[in-house]
């Protein structure tokens, strides 16, 4: 589902990517662990073109994101060919961004409706389901501010889901909730992994990542520094930066 190869992205002088491979393959959870500054987020929003990489290649479903190539050239997509893409990774990011003056109903079905173009009435319905099934069609009428951290979050997964995506990434989405509402948006995400959705997960939390990876990816200064089994990784870790990472996190 996702192929990355060579991945190099720098800001100015600091290279914040080094050459990143990394293998997806579908329904897979992949949980990517890794200290501040290390370019877990960066990789996470060059996959779906929010970054533009300066070398290597992402493919998703085959297909090579933000670029083609034609003719031994590659050329930069324009912007309708890289919101096509976009259409088919969805992306939880770690404020919610919900639109305030939208209900919880409107903020799910705006993107099915403007961008996919299906039928109002059709796009009311799937949104109707995916609140149930993160446990808000009651919040339907309600607009964010009325909402807890947890359950802006979890609107913000149903309104990822509403695109249909074939990949979902999720850049520290509990990073920025009270404690106690955490669980409530692992448990959303631990459901949509048993589905058989695949999904790329940046995050802290530990305990998910043991309960609900298919795989660990631990990064460090622009690499990836080692990648296994969350038994692997987690509990028998080879390299002593994932070890001194670890320790202060476990």
């Amino acid at each position: 589902m996702v192929h990355a190869r060579g991945v190099r992205k720098h800001f100015g002088h600091l290279e914040v990517l080094k050459g990143i491979d990394l293998a997806v393959q579908p329904g897979e959870v992949v949980v990517i662990l890794g200290p501040s500054g290390s370019g877990k987020s960066t990789f996470l929003r060059c996959v779906n073109h929010l970054e533009t990489i300066d070398g290597g290649a992402i493919f998703v479903d085959g297909e090579l994101i933000g670029f083609e190539a034609s003719g031994g050239k590659v050329r930069h997509l324009r912007r309708r060919e890289i919101t096509r893409q976009r259409r088919e990774i969805g992306m939880v990011f770690q404020q919610f961004n919900l639109f305030p003056h939208f209900t919880v109903l409107q903020n799910v079905i705006e993107a099915p409706v403007g961008v996919r173009g299906e039928p109002r009435e059709q796009a009311r319905e799937r949104a109707h389901a995916l609140l149930r099934r993160v446990g808000l069609e009651d919040k339907a009428g309600s607009y964010p501010r009325q909402l807890s951290g947890g359950q802006q979050q979890r609107v913000a997964i149903a309104r990822a889901l509403a695109m249909r995506p074939k990949l979902m990434l999720f850049d520290e989405p509990t990073s920025a909730l009270d404690p106690e509402l955490v669980g409530e948006v692992l448990a959303t995400m631990k459901g949509l992994a048993e589905d058989g959705l695949t999904m790329i997960v940046v995050t802290h939390e530990i305990g998910f990542a043991r309960e609900v990876a298919d795989r660990v990816v631990f990064m460090d200064g622009g690499v990836v520094v080692e990648s296994g089994t969350p038994a692997d990784v987690l509990d028998n870790p080879s390299s002593p930066r994932t070890q001194a990472f670890l320790s202060r996190v476990l």
